[in-house]
């Protein structure tokens, strides 16, 4: 386990200080089929965990994958029903900054994946104080779209979509 001192990546005290860093799983191959634009490709949970693997955590430097806050087990996908659903969990179960993570993963996915599909981002059940109410919020279209119209939410959202420098 990797320790730090108490700041977060914005300069406010952490609420877990000493997360778990878990080990990053390796890059998925690519097939012959994937490459072979002939070949109708579908997509999968491995697809899924590709994309959102690489979020940044709002608090520490370290992603959502290193912080098994996402997993490609908690992903599930149906190509044909155009579906996918990803439960996340937050590191701590009062984590304050698990809308922020839902609306993350919900947002990178938005704009990754075709406009069929329907998405369900919720908090791996039995795992933070106020699942309810934050799969609530992550499950209503206008609130995401309110969210997201806030500029400074959206800033925020974007520093952890982006590549860490």
């Amino acid at each position: 386990m990797v320790g730090g001192g108490g700041v977060g990546v914005g300069g406010g005290l952490l609420e877990n200080a000493n997360p778990l860093i878990y080990e990053r799983s390796g890059e998925r191959p690519v097939t012959e089929g994937e490459e072979d634009e002939q070949v109708p490709d579908s997509i999968d949970a491995r697809e899924i965990f590709d994309l959102i693997r690489s979020i940044n955590d709002p608090e520490h430097p370290l992603t959502l994958e290193e912080l098994n806050v996402v997993e490609q087990v908690r992903v599930q996908v149906s190509d044909p029903e155009s579906t996918v659903a990803v439960a996340f969990t937050p590191t701590i179960p009062h984590c304050s900054m698990a809308t922020l993570i839902g609306l993350s993963i919900k947002v990178k996915l938005l704009r990754s994946l075709p406009q069929r599909f329907k998405m369900d981002v919720h908090i791996t059940p039995g795992t933070h104080a106020s699942e309810h109410a934050v799969n609530k919020q992550l499950a209503d279209k206008e609130r995401v779209a309110a969210a997201l119209e806030n500029t400074h939410l959206l800033e925020v959202v974007n520093q952890c979509l982006s590549a860490r420098s």
